[in-house]
């Protein structure tokens, strides 16, 4: 029998040798190893989700328009920031009262409302939040608004004007919470004013109540 047509059982020289293309994994029979989502995830560093941005004292000294939205602090309050803020402008109006006339307060006056609007706006996107808590220029603006037409008012009358306003801000009875819907949520130059445009139509009502009292 020629070697040709020998059997190859009788070979024992033969070596099994691994696929060079295989994965060092798949040659040792290995599982592949799972996928590490920390590494694949985007980077912390990154702007946070919408409506994620909390208001705090870093945040109010970022930018001029924060300081005068968060009411120089007053709105940074963990409890009744509009309270706070409401209280904020009857001290202001108090400390202004000793320096200006009340036709120098009537000019403050016009023009802090654009500025009320301005820094909400502002404000607003940058907490990416529709109406935050926070912001208390709008109470502010809407108070100071029912001070100097109450001129001169004894501190009896003011009290009651800030209950009033209080209630009609925060429970927003009738035309206040119409004023609050019809531009919730909206953005940009409307959104701001939608802030500020709820809290006219309570000093509003404030006012209305107190001229009822005295007519009566």
């Amino acid at each position: 029998m020629s070697l040709a047509n020998a059997p190859r059982d009788d070979v024992t020289d033969v070596r099994a040798r691994p696929l060079e293309h295989a994965a060092p994994e798949a040659a040792q029979g290995s599982t592949p190893r799972p996928i590490d989502l920390e590494a694949t995830a985007p980077p912390s560093d990154g702007p946070p989700p919408a409506g994620t941005v909390r208001p705090t004292a870093r945040f109010m000294r970022a930018h001029p328009a924060h300081w005068i939205a968060l009411g120089f602090g007053s709105g940074l309050s963990p409890v009744a920031p509009g309270t706070a803020g409401t209280l904020w402008a009857w001290l202001a109006w108090a400390v202004l009262g000793w320096w200006l006339t009340p036709a120098q307060l009537g000019w403050l006056l016009a023009a802090a409302l654009p500025l009320a609007v301005w820094s909400s706006t502002v404000t607003a996107r940058h907490l990416r939040t529709a109406d935050p808590s926070a912001i208390v220029i709008d109470e502010i603006v809407s108070f100071w608004i029912v001070l100097w037409l109450l001129l001169p008012a004894g501190l009896w009358a003011q009290f009651v004007a800030f209950a009033l306003f209080r209630f009609f801000d925060a429970a927003k009875p009738g035309p206040v919470g119409w004023a609050d819907r019809l531009l919730h949520g909206a953005r940009g130059w409307r959104g701001g004013f939608g802030i500020v445009l709820d809290d006219l139509v309570a000093a509003f009502c404030t006012l209305l109540v107190i001229a009822l009292w005295r007519a009566w």
